[in-house]
């Protein structure tokens, strides 16, 4: 009983943390599909105890989605900003994550951004993506 009690403590700590940061609505798209992923493969990989397997998997992986589209947001912004690429990589170069300024409407203020990911030297995403200066509401302009 105190283990599924500290572990659903760990888990509401994890989401507040979350929840307190600012944050956009793709942080959270992303952070929902991680928690799904992380938690259906530690519930297959902990076969004594899938609860608790799905509950660790599930923390693990809703961090790290939120932090990879946070992270891509940002700098895809920072791209569209000082129109210029802007790199991140990770401490022992694993990872590298791209963004690189294509083209900008004026008449809409929304620059293309070139977004590329690689993980250990192969990559892993490859998009371009809108960002623009002010909030659109509809879906046509």
């Amino acid at each position: 009983m105190k283990k599924i009690i500290s572990q659903l403590s760990l888990g509401l700590l994890i989401l507040t943390l979350i929840s307190c940061a600012p944050t956009s609505h793709y942080t959270y798209q992303g952070a929902g599909a991680g928690a799904l992923v992380g938690g259906v493969a530690g519930a297959l990989l902990d076969r004594h105890n899938p609860w608790r397997g799905g509950l660790i998997g599930g923390a693990l992986g809703l961090v790290a989605g939120a932090t990879l589209t946070e992270i891509s947001a940002r700098a895809a912004r920072e791209a569209a900003i000082h129109k210029e690429p802007v790199e991140y990589r990770t401490e022992d170069g694993r990872g590298v994550y791209r963004a690189e300024p294509r083209d900008y409407n004026s008449s809409t203020r929304c620059s293309k951004i070139h977004e590329r990911v690689w993980q250990d030297g192969q990559l892993v995403k490859d998009q371009i993506k809108e960002v623009c200066e002010g909030t659109k509401y509809e879906r046509r302009y």
